[in-house]
């Protein structure tokens, strides 16, 4: 059961990838989507302790990344998308996901920095970020945010994407 809801964990995930790249946004009817089909598939597959997984995914991994957006720091799409893989991946899979999602999403970041050569520009805005936070707290930074003309926008989707994909490929590895 786990290996075929990681596959459609990963479809979802690649769906958003794609229309995250190509229109730089991730559509409601994915993700909501995304979220009630895994609700279904949960429930048929494993009655009301599937599906009550599924919820404990959703807010688990929509949780998480719903922090981020909240102080500004990714969009919506990003959160309604990751909630959307937690409902088809599970509590007993959501952190793995997470974990494997701030990576690819780390390593997504270095190569956008680096490749539009922002390295030394990023440095001091994540300096700036972080005296922000320390000194008022978990709120948006009126200058630096997502909605500043000159922000750099990565396609988060593209991380969620291979997460999911490094989640599922870890538990075929385990058998």
């Amino acid at each position: 059961m786990d290996k075929g809801l990681l596959i459609g964990a990963f479809l979802c995930a690649l769906c958003g990838a794609v229309t995250d790249i190509r229109e730089k946004r991730i559509p409601n009817w994915l993700t909501y989507g995304g979220i009630l089909t895994a609700f279904m598939l949960r429930a048929a597959l494993a009655g009301w302790s599937g599906a009550k997984d599924g919820l404990e995914g959703v807010l688990f991994c929509g949780g998480i990344f719903f922090v981020f957006f909240f102080i500004g720091g990714m969009g919506a799409g990003d959160v309604k998308l990751m909630a959307a893989v937690g409902g088809f991946a599970g509590a007993s899979h959501a952190v793995m996901v997470v974990f494997a999602t701030a990576v690819a999403g780390g390593a997504l970041a270095i190569f956008y920095v680096v490749a539009k050569g922002r390295v030394r520009r990023t440095a001091m805005n994540m300096g700036k970020l972080l005296q922000f936070h320390l000194t008022s707290g978990a709120q948006e930074n009126p200058e630096l945010s997502l909605q500043s003309s000159d922000a750099l926008r990565l396609p988060y989707g593209v991380a969620i994407a291979a997460g999911t994909l490094y989640s599922f490929g870890t538990l075929l590895l385990r058998g």
